[in-house]
């Protein structure tokens, strides 16, 4: 595997313990939602996390990760359409998406 992707695949995988270690492994919305400072620290981490995939496909476009296309499009949304931001699915994407890439991504960097 080209160094460039681990690299992009440790970032994603750092990005995701972050948002584990702002939530303190109390998973609440509400929490979420009345806490401006944790909803831009997971907004940014998410949008790192998609630029490491944009960055990943640039360089290799046959590599694999599961949701890429909507991984790309919620970086999107969050930086260039911060005002449309729905609370509900970034909390969606960190409770159901993020443990599945996490362990795809370790994965790829056990090989």
């Amino acid at each position: 595997m080209d160094e460039s992707i681990k690299k992009y695949l440790y970032d994603i995988k750092v990005s995701i313990e972050s948002i584990n270690e702002y939530l303190l492994n109390k998973r609440s919305f509400t929490e979420y939602e009345q806490n401006k400072l944790l909803r831009r620290a997971i907004e940014r981490e998410l949008e790192i996390i998609g630029e490491a995939t944009v960055r990943i496909k640039a360089i290799d476009s046959n590599f694999r990760i599961t949701e890429i296309a909507a991984i790309k499009a919620l970086r999107n949304r969050i930086a260039h359409e911060y005002d449309g931001i729905d609370n509900n699915r970034i909390w969606t994407v960190v409770n159901n998406h993020l443990p599945l890439l996490l362990k795809e991504v370790e994965t790829y960097l056990a090989e």
